[in-house]
């Protein structure tokens, strides 16, 4: 546990071996109920600082949890999750991770990478809007020459 001031980790969480857990990683229950209702999390692991792991899910082995990430759902081996809730954004790859190291700065942002997509067609959409606003005064005052009457 790198800096494990603040981890937090329910009485029936289960922890492989080589797993890394940033300060204010929190693995914990969704229930009070008996029995086991906390996470299990395989080999090779890293959560980011201030993740949050919760209910008995399974996270898999050499799975990346980014900083800040809420894990609701079982992630498969060889995943990187970030956000919240927690999204899949790797499968079987590990382009923003090296060894053990995860390159927190690095960490996509699927968020803002929608939110810029829904930039991008708004824009469109408004140039758009804007040129057939155009055309349409440029036909309202062609229509009108062609109707004056000669006294206009």
């Amino acid at each position: 546990m790198d800096h494990a001031t603040g981890v937090v980790i329910g009485e029936t969480a289960v922890v492989g071996d080589n797993v890394t857990l940033y300060q204010g990683v929190t693995l914990g229950g969704v229930s009070f109920r008996k029995g086991k209702r906390h996470p299990t999390v395989g080999n090779h692991v890293v959560i980011g600082a201030n993740a949050t792991v919760l209910g008995d899910i399974h996270v898999g082995n050499n799975v990346r949890i980014g900083a800040g990430s809420v894990v609701l759902k079982d992630v498969p081996d060889d995943c990187t999750v970030v956000g919240v809730p927690g999204k899949i954004i790797r499968r079987k790859s590990m382009a923003v991770c090296e060894g053990n190291e995860l390159k927190h700065n690095e960490l996509p942002d699927p968020v803002k990478d929608k939110l810029t997509e829904m930039d991008r067609a708004l824009r469109k959409l408004t140039d758009r809007v804007e040129e057939l606003e155009r055309r349409n005064g440029e036909l309202e005052e062609e229509l009108r020459r062609k109707t004056r009457f000669p006294h206009d």
